[in-house]
């Protein structure tokens, strides 16, 4: 730089020819360019402007006419930002700003732009001041990602709440129209399975419906369209369209008064996907350059939204499986309800004929026919037993169970439900120890579904214990009532506990008196706890 300031005829200048420079001048300027950073100097009462090598790339095209230059008129268009601590250092106070956003037209067209700088006063011979002192920090790039980052941050925050790919979409056009001055138009374009039509379902910065921004779009038409979304869908590619003034003459937006000349039209494939789901038209700004950093902030744009797409659609088929899988279930809980009606009825005839039978005192059976009808009869009520919890938990899924909860003495019923189990327990060589002190209060229950629980927990635990014995203790515990069925029996595996209570599902390879099991009690226990407002919970040890 210092050749061009030699070279130059400042005699053309209001500084006169270099020779007759008084020498506070000269010694300012040979600091100036003897550095290698961004410093300018504005001397004299027509703020003549010199700068270095390191101030020659922020004046951009203006660069070399913006030498010897007034420097007010170079930096007319920033002056809104800059002309108050200009004038504040011409007298006598140097002012520092730092980060200043400000509108540069050093390429042909006002850029955005970021400068953090100072302007001092230096003192002529006179001791007034001659000129100023101005070194500069472009800190455009830094801002710009800055401001980058936190829309993209907010963009993953918000649109990764999406349920539905137009969820997705609408949350990110939502979240994105904060950032218009990086981004002053979007439109999202959902494809059809087929890939022939595209639809505008979410956008920001234009309104739907104008030539810019249609609402729906052929993608197998041969009219020109006002985006290339067809090209996009069937190359996976990124297009740029370019000339934008010319070709949408009606294209009008924020949050500058000149409209966008560039924008971006990017597929949106989720992983996975053959076609893509979507295509986003993203518009740029008409006070930037589309540079790499501005390019990849686009890339990291659409993936954002595409990670947004792929995480509602795992929501969706996700949501889909589970309806499937509680259609399978209501389906099965009314097989069940049906069949179980179907057999209760012959169930009913079989076991009154059994048991006159076996009644019977006048003719009684001979031992050997009547230990058969014995052993029909008991898998006969059994069978029903079985029928009748299934008809429970048929009531419970349809909401038809009609409770009747009344004041009981907890204490003394569940005892008295406990004794029932004393002589098969002993019989087997086990102890049944029964801790059930009287509670402060009554606690209401529904009685019959009381019995459930307590029998099925002693049933079970019963089943499983070949050695020591079976606890049930029943305390008070503030306001409501616990009771514990313990046992000396086999363990459960961790992974087997948390699954204990789900409907039909048996503990595999679980020793046991009988393979009778139908994965049934346990599940009803919980069913009919959660009836009272209770809860259950299991504690083992393999």
């Amino acid at each position: 730089m210092g050749k061009l300031v030699r070279s130059m005829d400042w005699s053309r200048t209001p500084l006169g020819r270099s020779s007759f420079w008084p020498q506070s001048l000269r010694t300012t300027v040979s600091l100036c360019l003897a550095s290698n950073f961004p410093i300018s100097l504005a001397w004299g009462p027509r703020h003549v402007q010199i700068y270095n090598d390191g101030y020659w790339p922020i004046c951009g095209a203006k660069h070399p006419h913006s030498m010897g230059q007034d420097f007010s008129e170079c930096w007319a268009s920033a002056w809104p930002v800059i002309g108050e601590a200009f004038e504040r250092a011409l007298g006598g106070q140097t002012s520092y700003l730092e980060n200043q956003r400000m509108f540069l037209d050093r390429n042909g067209y006002l850029e955005e732009t970021f400068f953090t700088f100072s302007f001092s006063p230096i003192r002529d011979e006179t001791g007034k001041v001659g000129g100023l002192f101005h070194p500069v920090t472009e800190t455009t790039s830094k801002m710009l990602n800055e401001r980058r980052t936190r829309s993209l941050r907010d963009l993953a925050g918000r649109a990764g709440k999406a349920r539905t790919l137009e969820d997705a979409f609408t949350l990110a056009a939502q979240t994105l129209s904060e950032s218009a001055l990086d981004l002053p138009f979007l439109l999202f374009y959902r494809l059809d399975a087929a890939g022939k039509e595209a639809r505008l379902v979410a956008r920001a910065g234009l309104p739907p419906g104008t030539e810019a921004s249609p609402e729906v779009v052929n993608l197998e038409g041969s009219q020109e369209a006002a985006w290339p979304l067809a090209e996009v869908a069937r190359s996976r590619e990124p297009r740029q369209a370019d000339d934008l003034g010319r070709r949408l003459r009606s294209l009008s937006c924020d949050p500058y008064p000149e409209p966008p000349k560039t924008a971006l039209v990017l597929p949106l494939i989720p992983p996975g996907y053959e076609r893509p789901a979507g295509i986003l038209v993203a518009g740029v700004s008409a006070r930037l350059p589309l540079n790499e950093s501005y390019r990849a902030f686009y890339d990291l744009l659409a993936a954002g939204v595409t990670t947004a797409v792929a995480s509602a659609r795992a929501y969706e088929d996700e949501r889909k499986r589970a309806e499937a899988l509680a259609e399978i279930d209501r389906a099965k809980t009314a097989f069940f309800s049906n069949v179980s009606h179907e057999f209760r009825t012959p169930l009913t005839l079989i076991l009154g004929p059994l048991e006159d039978e076996l009644a019977e005192r006048q003719s009684p059976l001979p031992p050997a026919r009547h230990e058969r009808l014995d052993a029909a009869h008991r898998n006969s009520l059994r069978l029903l037993k079985l029928v009748n919890s299934l008809l429970d938990f048929s009531r419970i899924e349809a909401g038809r169970v009609q409770a009747s909860y009344e004041p009981t003495e907890l204490a003394t019923c569940t005892a008295d439900l406990a004794g029932v189990f004393r002589s098969a327990v002993e019989k087997a060589g086990l102890s049944l120890t029964v801790d059930c002190p009287p509670l402060p209060e009554p606690v209401y229950v529904d009685r019959e579904m009381w019995e459930k629980i307590v029998l099925n927990l002693l049933s079970n635990a019963f089943k499983h214990t070949f050695q020591g014995g079976i606890d049930v203790r029943l305390r008070w515990c503030g306001d409501h009532a616990e009771m514990a069925v313990a046992d000396t029996g086999v363990g459960i595996s961790q992974g087997e506990q948390a699954r204990l209570f789900e409907r039909f599902h048996r503990v595999k390879g679980a020793k046991s008196r009988t393979l009778e099991g139908t994965g049934i009690g346990l599940a009803l226990v919980k069913d009919l706890a959660g009836l009272h407002g209770g809860t259950v919970r299991v504690e083992s040890q393999e």
